[in-house]
């Protein structure tokens, strides 16, 4: 993996397939749902404690994906973009970050725009394999199953932040 995780300011994540299995469930009524891995979550709060800002950029709507950002603090959240470069666009602009500044998870073709402009890029092992040979690094967990808190754990590490993030729960 190339040297990237320094540089991180920005980590923004897919939904299906990344902070999720990929599966959509509907009841009898219509009502979606997805499955969230808490220790994704539990990830995504400490690099948010470390400075790092997390985003999603989804083609979905969903009303379950709203819930989740607004209970994680997601402070960019882009649903329903076809086109996810624009809205990764618009974020640089806000921003001020530039590409080498920004992490991106993507498991599909759609996501392959981003993840050839960022600085930092990383899939789920159970990433389509069209991804893989495109990004700097392949996670060991699938998507909705470990596969972020990995990516968290790795970018609080190699930026030096794991002791200090984690120092009150060991103490």
């Amino acid at each position: 993996m190339k040297n990237c995780i320094a540089n991180v300011k920005l980590l923004l994540l897919d939904v299906d397939g990344v902070l999720t299995d990929g599966r959509i469930i509907y009841d009898n009524n219509g009502v979606e749902s997805k499955a969230f891995n808490v220790r994704d979550g539990h990830g995504l709060k400490m690099v948010q404690r470390a400075g790092i800002k997390v985003g999603i950029i989804t083609g979905r709507e969903s009303a379950v994906v709203t819930k989740r950002a607004e209970e994680l603090g997601v402070e960019f959240v882009y649903q329903g973009a076809k086109d996810k470069i624009v809205p990764y666009g618009q974020i640089l602009l806000s921003t001020g970050f530039s590409d080498e500044q920004i992490a991106y998870v993507g498991d599909d073709v759609v996501d392959l725009p981003i993840l050839r402009r960022v600085g930092c890029s990383f899939t789920v092992a159970d990433a389509c394999a069209e991804v893989k040979p495109y990004v700097d690094y392949i996670t060991n967990q699938p998507g909705g199953y470990g596969a972020v808190r990995e990516i968290c754990d790795m970018l609080l590490r190699e930026s030096g932040h794991w002791d200090e993030i984690t120092a009150r729960y060991f103490s």
